[in-house]
């Protein structure tokens, strides 16, 4: 039964891992597809993650749904990202980087305090719903149904405008 213990808690830290290596791949790579191979590697993770906290219901939509998202973010990255070459061709200069730090610092900060303003904080005891598969279901059906139609729309509406923009880019070059 202790052997089982460790097993469970390695399994725990080695999802914790996988989930910090590919996220921190995705965002230090320089390649779009190693970044998207990166972005795959936490998302397993977060599914590992899923499957330990018992739920393979989870798992299996993660794995379905993002992880299989992934393959439509390469096929995009690849017609709108740059070659090796042209990567090698172009270096990006970094005469704005201090003031691009310090105006996300403040912007960050300034957000942060507006949230902590903002929030109604409450005792731990104080519950606002039983959390159970029903009510979680019935708020999401029924409360949230507006919000999360609209990040449909707004998601379909950045891919057709990198669609759009690829197109052009590539006629452009063509001709």
């Amino acid at each position: 039964m202790i052997v089982f213990e460790y097993v469970a808690e390695a399994l725990f830290y080695g999802f914790v891992a996988l989930t910090f290596m590919g996220g921190f791949m995705a965002i230090r790579s320089k390649m779009l597809m190693h970044a998207v191979l990166g972005l795959a590697v936490a998302l397993f993770g977060v599914a590992g993650l899923y499957f330990y906290l018992g739920s393979p219901f989870l798992t299996m939509m993660q794995i379905l749904i993002y992880v299989g998202a992934v393959c439509i973010i390469i096929v995009l990255g690849v017609m709108i990202g740059n070659t090796p070459d042209q990567l090698a061709a172009k270096k990006q200069e970094r005469k704005n980087l201090p003031l691009a730090l310090v105006t996300c610092s403040v912007a960050f900060i300034g957000l942060f305090v507006a949230m902590i303003l903002r929030t109604h904080f409450t005792a731990a005891s104080e519950r606002v719903g039983d959390m159970s598969i029903r009510f979680v279901g019935e708020n999401l059906l029924y409360q949230y149904c507006l919000a999360f139609e609209l990040i449909s729309v707004i998601l379909l509406t950045a891919i057709i405008g990198a669609i759009i923009l690829a197109r052009d880019g590539r006629e452009e070059k063509t001709s």
